[in-house]
């Protein structure tokens, strides 16, 4: 009897064993081997389907209430490739001036804050026409849970529509410059890249980089990017590895670090960081103004 119940002590033992080791692993949220088992999706795809991640939301808190002051542009709607109509706010250039700055928004949406970004670009940029696209079709959150719906719903064809309407609204002629952050920062660069040849600088505040070399060879024109170290969704090694592709990819991009968390040059965010938020503006500014 006492054979018979170490018998059947010893399977269960070793069948627990093997169930452990052959478990699969567990990917901490957005480590760097979990972002890279997001990639079976097309990056500006990915880029939606980062809502739907663990612990995504956390990273973005409530925002503070804002409310934009003696505003210079206003809302405009233009025609999308899609047959829909796109919107943004715009603040036309006082001379005329061939050069649009595409200003692209957080998860949020086209919030006053991302309208205050808007007139702080138009102010120190000068003759610049500034577009600041509404990406969610007019839907603004103000709760972590309700940017959690619209960034899901906010489809990457619709979004690139968006984006083309926008680069057509422009010009021909236009040089196309871009600015986003977070949600935003992915889609300055998608949308530098829709902007072929008429690209003539990108920003990118903490956004998704593209992993694709073929795609990233396609691009015109400098990039500049602002990385957090202490970024849990796109961590240091993420940002490695951006850097290594566009070398490959024969594109200049320069990168700045700060010891920042994700969303650090948002002013309602509590991780907010002056002195990160202040220098990366300040070199961003260059950057741009060098190019125009």
């Amino acid at each position: 009897m006492k054979k018979i119940i170490l018998f059947v002590f010893a399977a269960f033992a070793t069948a627990a064993l093997l169930g452990y080791s052959l478990k699969p692993k567990e990917l901490a949220f957005l480590s760097p081997d979990g972002y890279i088992a997001c990639y079976n999706h097309a990056i500006k795809d990915q880029i939606e389907l980062d809502a739907n991640l663990p612990g995504f939301a956390k990273m973005h808190p409530y925002p503070a209430y804002y409310k934009l002051q003696n505003a210079t542009g206003s809302m405009i709607s233009y025609p999308s490739p899609d047959g829909m109509d796109a919107h943004a706010y715009f603040i036309k250039s006082k001379k005329k001036s061939n050069k649009w700055l595409l200003v692209i928004q957080e998860w949020w949406g086209l919030n006053d804050n991302i309208k205050r970004e808007a007139e702080t670009f138009s102010s120190e940029l000068g003759d610049v026409n500034i577009l600041a696209l509404d990406m969610y079709d007019g839907k603004v959150a103000t709760t972590p849970d309700s940017a959690m719906v619209y960034m899901k719903s906010a489809k990457s064809e619709r979004l690139e529509s968006i984006v083309k309407g926008a680069i057509a609204f422009s010009g021909e002629k236009a040089k196309i410059y871009t600015v986003g952050w977070c949600f935003g920062g992915g889609w300055s660069l998608q949308s530098t890249i829709l902007a072929g040849k008429q690209a003539a600088g990108c920003v990118m505040y903490y956004g998704r980089p593209e992993t694709d070399i073929t795609r990233l060879k396609t691009i015109n024109c400098d990039v500049i990017g602002f990385f957090g170290n202490l970024d849990k969704g796109i961590p240091p090694p993420v940002v490695d590895n951006f850097e290594k592709n566009m070398k490959e990819a024969g594109k200049q991009l320069t990168v700045y670090r700060y010891e920042a968390a994700h969303g650090f040059a948002n002013p309602s965010n509590p991780v907010y960081n002056k002195a990160a938020t202040e220098d990366a503006h300040t070199k961003a500014i260059a950057f741009l103004k060098e190019r125009m």
